[in-house]
Order: structure tokens, then C-alpha cells, then sequence
């Protein structure tokens, strides 16, 4: 069956050459660098980091970022020598069809859809809290529980805005939907455009982070820091959708600061977006290294800082009940007293911010899916570009009903683990196809290497891995449920219409190349 079949370098590149049915080239190493902050300070630093800390890790979720950048700095390495070695839209699934064969690159694919799509649905769902502090600090009204949650959540607290509202159960997150159509016709506009529009929301956000680290350092109270690690016998507390109890296993300790690293891993997938964009690069080469690891350890030192002080400003435990989503704006409100100005103007910053991220999960989701198409794994209408626009505007829209779903109507504890073990599973993957192509093909032409590659991937693998196993059961299974779909779509549809299986050309500018391998 030929499970194994790979795509060969010569016709990737081949790919890449400009026509008038490929994408543009228009971005540039600025745009590369702000498209991947632009989708690593987010929900990982507004979000997810109040969620490590409060369920898992505690004051030590500084450490699970520490644990979570080490992986991706180790993965990032090995994307930045694909990237510049490979420059094409597709990110971990091209680089996959080229070293592991067409099966792998298939599961890669399917698996990205967790990282980009539900990736979009969990910021989109922070994004409607912070919408809702945003219309309460400015207005003085908010939108009912019922219409910003999804019907799986039921309202817990009894002080802030849905005091009112306790007991009451969610039924559709309307704010996030609204996000999700806004960004979708601004990405439909044109790549272009769109990075634009986030060149001017990273400034603004990465200038707002800066601000809280500088200011809130003096509010830190020490005792919030003591014990680091949550102890066993921390208790419990009830949340909105259950209750959080710190004697199990992955809830205290060295373990629970392990599993707080797989929660805010989430927070580092921007980076491996800006692959994604490849073909749209200008100088892909030079430039794709750059974009990749300099938004990298910028990010890094910045959610160090910023988890160190957000965990100092207010118990860990509050932010499961008082801040939830919205954790950085209530801990501003509780303790930064006199700074109520800079807690509205944090709510502003970070809903720009979130809309960034959004935006590149959207870009990075549509183009993994373009590429696919082009191979003719998946129908064709995920490659449809618009005759004006030249971006695949039904991709968009398909993704867009999608994300939707999630974002509506599944909690975001749900939707952003989903997204941390899809991730994780697809950077194992990477790593390890660095070191196949090394030793399979040692002579290919690197503007860019791993240093160290025979420790850097196996590390980058191992540290991946570790970070999956302390998941948990319930995501294991979903992520087996995902793969399960995946597996009836390839061999129902993908290997009848594989066009490196059968010979064909990947687009109508492209020559025809039979010369597959093995």
C-alpha cells in the first residue's frame, strides 16, 4: 500500500515557485518576528498561565514555562532548519511527507488541526471573558452568563459581575463567534493586511506586559510565594466546571509543575505558526530561522517575568473562582490599588492581542490545509484562493463554522488541552525527522542547521513526551478519538486521491514528476 511514500525535496521547491495560483510572497524577518509574538503572547500569558498556576503548579508555573521553553526551544531549532531548508506553506506536515513519508505526514496534518483550529476556539473563548470585563469596566453592563458560556459551565461565583447569575448555566459563547467572523473576513482580505493589523497589536500588547511586570513588581507579596510547589494537602476548591483537588497526583508537586508545563505549552505554539507561512515569505531561507527563534526567547523571558509577578500579586487559588480567564484584570482591580486605569487599559490591550493570536491560528490552520489540498489529501476546495484576494477564502469559511463549534459551546479547560497534546505529538514528530533527514540525506542543501542535532532532537523528543504523559487519561483518549477520524478520512478518501501516490502534479503550473521514492 505504500504507506510510506515520500514526497521529494525537488518537487516541495518546486512548489514554491511564484505562479497565479500560489500564494504571495509579502512577508518580510519583521513581519516573521511580529507574526510569532504575535501568537505567543496571548492566551498563554493572560489565560493559560492563571490556569497552570491555579489548578497544577501554583507559584512554580515560572518553572513549567521554564520546562515548556526548553521543549520548544529544542523543537524550535528543528523547525528553524526545515523552514530554511524547505520553504513552503505546511509547517510539520511538509517537513513530515519529505522524511517520514506520507502516512506520518498525514497523521502531522490531522493533528495540526487540534494546535491551530482549537487553538483559535481556546483564545477565542478568553477573548469573550476579557470582552465582558471590557463592556462592565467601560459601560457598566455585560453580556448574561448564559450567552458567553458554553452549556457545559454553570455560574460559581458570588461576587463580580454574574453574583446575580449564580447557579445559572451557560448555553453559547456568542463573543467568541463574533471574533472568530471578524478576523476570518480580515484574513480573507489578503496575508498582507492581516500582518499588518498585527504589527501594530504586538507593540501594543508586548508595551501593556511590560507595564504590568514593571509596575506590579512593588504589589508582590511574598507570602503568596510560600510554599512554591502546591503541597498535597493544599484541599480543594470549586470552579465553574467542577472541583479542583490538590492531592491528585498531577495537582501538587514536581508532578503538578510538569503537568502546569503541558498546560502552558499552549502558550508557545506561535512560533511553530510562523512556518506555516513559509511561502509567503519573502527571503524564507534567511528569514524563517530569525522569525522562528527570536520570537521565541523573547517571549520566554517575558512569561518568566510576568507569571512571577501575577502569582505575587494574589493567591494561586483565586484564580480558579475570581479571575478565571480574566486573571490578569482582577488581580490588577484587587491589589494594584490606584491603578484601576491600568486595569482597563489592560483589558483593551489584551483583547487586541488575543485577536492577534486568533488571527495567525487561523492563517497557520488554513495554510496546513491548503498544502494538503494541493497534494490532493483533502478535497480541493481547502486550495480554492479568492481570483482577487489570492488566499483560500473557503478554507477560511469551512474553519471558520469549525472553530465556532468549539468556541461556542466546549469550556476552554477542554478545548486548550486538546490543543497542548496535539502540539506536543507534532513536535515529537519534528525532532524526529531531523534526525532521519541528517542521516538519509546528509547532502541537502541547510541555510540553516540544528547545532548538536544527534542530542538537540532526541532531548527535544524526550522533553515533548514527558510533557504529553502527564495529560491525563481523558485527553489521551480524545486525542486517540481525533487520530481514530483521521484514519477513517485517509483511508476513505486521501490515499485514493494522493497525487505523489499516483504521479500526478501538485497544480496546474506544476510539470508533472512521477520520480517518487520509497
Amino acid at each position: 500500500m505504500k504507506l510510506f511514500i515520500k514526497k521529494p525535496i525537488a518537487q516541495l521547491m518546486a512548489a514554491a515557485q511564484e505562479g497565479e495560483k500560489t500564494l504571495k510572497r509579502t512577508l518580510g524577518v519583521g513581519s516573521l518576528i511580529a507574526l510569532g509574538i504575535g501568537a505567543i503572547i496571548g492566551a498563554g500569558i493572560f489565560v493559560r498561565t492563571a490556569a497552570a498556576a491555579g489548578e497544577h503548579a501554583g507559584p512554580a508555573v515560572t518553572i513549567s514555562f521554564l520546562i515548556a521553553a526548553a521543549g520548544c526551544a529544542l523543537a524550535g531549532l528543528c523547525y528553524a532548519e526545515f523552514a530554511s531548508m524547505i520553504p513552503i506553506a505546511g509547517s510539520a506536515y511538509t517537513y513530515s511527507y519529505a522524511t517520514m513519508g506520507e502516512f506520518i505526514a498525514w497523521i502531522i496534518g490531522w493533528d495540526l488541526v487540534l494546535e491551530y483550529a482549537l487553538g483559535a476556539a481556546t483564545v477565542a473563548i478568553g477573548w469573550s471573558q476579557y470582552f465582558n470585563n471590557f463592556l462592565e469596566s467601560f459601560f457598566g453592563v455585560h453580556i448574561p452568563f448564559a450567552l458567553c458560556h458554553s452549556p457545559f459551565e454553570t455560574s460559581t461565583t458570588t461576587t463580580g459581575m454574574y453574583a446575580a447569575e449564580l447557579g445559572s448555566h451557560g448555553i453559547v459563547n456568542l463573543p467568541a463567534i463574533f471574533i472568530l467572523l471578524m478576523l476570518t473576513l480580515l484574513l480573507i482580505k489578503g496575508t498582507a493586511e492581516s500582518a499588518a493589523v498585527n504589527n501594530v497589536i504586538v507593540i501594543i500588547k508586548v508595551a501593556i506586559v511590560l507595564m504590568i511586570i514593571g509596575l506590579g513588581w512593588s504589589f508582590i507579596n511574598p507570602a503568596n510565594h510560600t510554599p512554591y510547589l502546591i503541597p498535597a494537602n493544599a484541599g480543594t476548591v470549586k470552579t465553574n466546571t467542577g472541583i479542583v483537588n490538590y492531592a491528585d497526583t498531577f495537582n501538587h508537586g514536581w508532578l503538578g509543575v510538569l503537568r502546569g508545563a503541558s498546560v502552558v505549552f499552549f502558550a508557545f505554539i506561535g512560533f511553530d505558526a510562523v512556518s506555516t507561512a513559509a511561502q509567503e515569505a519573502k527571503n524564507p531561507q534567511k528569514d524563517m530561522p530569525k522569525g522562528i527563534l527570536i520570537s521565541l526567547v523573547f517571549c520566554t523571558v517575558l512569561y518568566v517575568l510576568f507569571s512571577h509577578v501575577l502569582t505575587g500579586l494574589v493567591s494561586y487559588k483565586e484564580f480558579l473562582v475570581q479571575g478565571k480567564e480574566a486573571s490578569v484584570t482582577y488581580a490588577i482591580s484587587a491589589v494594584m490599588h490606584g491603578y484601576g486605569w491600568l486595569a482597563k487599559l489592560v483589558t483593551i490591550a489584551i483583547l487586541a492581542g488575543f485577536s492577534s493570536v486568533i488571527l495567525v491560528m487561523l492563517l497557520g490552520q488554513t495554510r496546513v490545509f491548503y498544502t494538503m489540498s494541493i497534494d490532493g489529501l483533502i478535497p480541493p476546495v481547502f486550495s480554492k484562493l479568492h481570483p482577487k484576494f489570492s488566499t483560500p477564502y473557503k478554507s477560511q469559511w469551512l474553519f471558520f463554522i469549525m472553530v465556532s463549534v468549539f468556541a461556542g459551546f466546549i469550556p476552554d479547560s477542554i478545548v486548550g488541552d486538546m490543543v497542548s497534546i496535539g502540539t506536543l505529538f507534532a513536535f515529537v514528530l519534528v525532532c524526529l525527522g531531523i534526525m532521519i533527514l541528517r542521516n538519509t540525506d546528509p547532502n541537502l542543501v541547510r541555510p540553516f542547521k540544528t547545532p548538536l542535532y544527534y542530542i538537540v532532537c532526541p532531548l527535544g523528543a524526550i522533553i515533548c513526551l514527558a510533557m504529553m504523559g502527564s495529560e491525563g487519561l481523558e485527553n489521551w483518549l480524545r486525542l486517540f478519538i481525533w487520530m481514530g477520524i483521521g484514519m477513517a478520512v485517509y483511508f476513505g478518501y486521501s490515499i485514493k486521491h494522493s497525487h505523489v501516490r499516483h504521479g500526478k502534479p501538485e497544480a496546474a503550473n506544476d510539470p508533472p514528476n512521477p520520480k517518487f521514492v520509497e
